[in-house]
């Protein structure tokens, strides 16, 4: 007779309980972690898609409490969280937000990589937060958007004036042979909206600061009226969602610039608030058409 599998539970000090005990805690750290780390900030999008698919690209960061300037980096040498550098005899701040190493609160890794930045010495480089610091919201000013430069290249990563050694000049060469052409799409009323060169086709991602399900129906509304697009070349591809927020994404005409979608950008904006502020119930038609977009809608994180 076989012996009973009762109560064969994994047994202490076993590796398959050390396994259940870390995906426990796995999972419990992953339900604290806020939804929205970067909620409150007036450049909450912005950070979003910084955060996660655009490849190079800084703005000033208007850190409170120091008199040290802070720029704020798409992804930094080495990805890691922040550096200081000499900027002709003032020294110069970078924190990023694509790094090697994050906790589930980027708002904290950031706040965090900012406190050490404050008085962290030129040449010095932090790999990875404590996370035990401020949150990105208690040290910076959030009420203005940030003025952002998207970089065709990653030759910022060398100051001005510097000619870097062979193994930097190699590392900046192999990370600028893997970007994508992109631009932020400039025009009243659109922020958070990126246009990628992908090759065969263009994408246009736009960061939407609205709530998920509120978002969801009004693109409904607008696929079931035939308006869910940029104009002629422009077709909706589906959505994301990241850190809380839904991503609308967008397949374009490659041979197009990017400046020649800022209208489109503009009047989607406009039709998407239109429908955003439309109280009335649902139609079978738009509902289906929900349905459908759920269906197509991936989860980042």
């Amino acid at each position: 007779m076989g012996k009973s599998k009762r109560n064969s539970g994994p047994k202490q000090g076993s590796a398959r309980k050390e396994l259940e005990e870390q995906r426990k805690a796995e999972r419990e750290a992953l339900a604290a972690a806020p939804v929205r780390p970067f909620e409150g900030l007036a450049f909450e999008c912005d950070l979003i898609a910084l955060r996660e698919f655009v490849a190079s690209a800084t703005a000033p960061l208007p850190v409170t409490d120091t008199s040290r300037s802070f720029t704020l980096a798409s992804v930094l040498p080495g990805a890691v969280a922040a550096l200081v550098r000499d900027s002709s005899g003032d020294a110069e701040a970078f924190v990023a937000l694509q790094v090697q190493v994050q906790s589930n609160d980027l708002s904290l890794d950031v706040g965090t990589s900012i406190d050490w930045a404050k008085t962290a010495e030129p040449g010095q480089s932090l790999k990875a937060g404590t996370a035990d610091g401020p949150r990105l919201i208690d040290v910076v000013d959030g009420s203005a958007p940030l003025d952002i430069t998207v970089h065709k290249d990653f030759g910022w990563w060398i100051p001005e004036g510097t000619t870097p050694d062979d193994d930097v000049a190699a590392t900046i060469e192999q990370a600028n042979s893997a970007i994508l052409p992109s631009a932020r799409i400039t025009a009243d009323g659109v922020s958070a909206a990126y246009w990628v060169d992908a090759g065969d086709k263009a994408h246009l991602r736009w960061v939407r600061p609205e709530d998920e399900d509120a978002l969801m129906h009004a693109l409904a509304r607008l696929q079931s009226a035939g308006h869910l697009d940029l104009g002629e070349g422009s077709r909706f591809a589906g959505s994301f969602r990241t850190h809380g927020l839904l991503v609308p994404v967008f397949d374009l005409d490659p041979e197009l610039h990017p400046d020649e979608w800022a209208t489109g950008t503009q009047e989607l904006g406009r039709r998407l608030d239109e429908a955003l502020a439309d109280t009335t119930p649902m139609t079978t038609d738009e509902r289906r058409a929900r349905d459908g977009l759920r269906s197509r809608q991936v989860t980042l994180r």
